[in-house]
């Protein structure tokens, strides 16, 4: 590893823990979902997470470039694409030269694996994975294993759920890992065990994404807790963290999760939430 990446991967698993609490604004187009009211006033979601000191940001190019100077120096991670998992939407939108222009700690990219567009996704890895090496700037892939139907025809549709099974979550992330990535963010399988053994076969930290909205805050952080019981090196949230109404208190549970392994009982206590 280079001295560039090396510097750049230490900002973003800086805290004592050694481990990452980021947040994810880079919600739009990819979910076919409209703009979540959590993200329409961009520029006070971003002034609530800084209060709240992620690790990290990730987000596109223009949300940066219009509302930055709110994360207060807060690293962050230019998200490099747009993506549906039913191929509706894929295209590449950022690259490594708008990351370096715009302080980036680091680009990622989504990628949605199985099926026939799969090596058409994983080579779109590669090449940022390529381009980001010369100028030793990490990359985040951010992999989804797709769960087709069953029976003559029956193939990946719109809106079909994304699978969880420790199978793919270990395809998803040992393609990524193949492919040089520096950090694999995926779903959480929801086995210790097997997600421990997936990330024990891993050469690069897996970070776990934090999903859809959980039913309540107390089971999005006990899922993050027992990812990083198992060995995830942190965690990458969206819709648990900035569709909440207290957006600062629910990072800092979060956070206390995940670098202190705080309980779900003792962080929200913590967080008075």
């Amino acid at each position: 590893m280079g001295l560039g990446k090396s510097i750049r991967l230490g900002r973003l698993f800086g805290h004592s823990s050694g481990r990452l609490c980021s947040v994810a604004v880079d919600h739009y187009i990819n979910y076919n979902e409209g703009l979540h009211p959590g993200l329409a006033r961009m520029g006070r979601t971003l002034a609530a997470l800084a209060a709240g000191s992620p690790d990290a940001v990730t987000m596109h190019r223009g949300m940066a470039e219009g509302y930055g100077t709110y994360l207060r120096g807060i690293p962050w991670i230019l998200q490099t694409c747009i993506a549906r998992p039913d191929d509706t939407a894929w295209e590449q939108t950022g690259g490594v030269e708008d990351a370096l222009r715009l302080g980036a700690e680091a680009v990622a990219t989504a990628a949605f694996i199985r099926g026939a567009t799969e090596a058409a996704h994983l080579r779109a890895i590669a090449e940022l994975v390529r381009a980001a090496a010369v100028f030793d700037l990490p990359v985040i892939a951010h992999v989804y294993p797709r769960r087709f139907g069953s029976g003559a025809g029956a193939g990946f549709a719109a809106g079909a759920a994304i699978s969880t099974t420790p199978e793919d979550i270990a395809w998803a992330v040992r393609c990524a890992a193949e492919n040089g990535v520096d950090v694999v963010k995926v779903p959480y399988c929801g086995d210790q065990l097997s997600f421990q053994q997936i990330v024990e076969q891993c050469p690069v930290p897996v970070v776990i994404a934090g999903g859809p909205q959980q039913e309540s805050l107390h089971d999005a952080l006990a899922m993050t807790r027992a990812a990083v019981q198992a060995g995830a090196r942190g965690a990458t949230v969206g819709r648990n963290i900035w569709g909440q109404v207290r957006v600062t208190a629910t990072l800092r549970a979060f956070a206390a999760v995940v670098h202190d392994l705080a309980t779900p009982e003792a962080a929200l206590a913590a967080a008075d939430l």
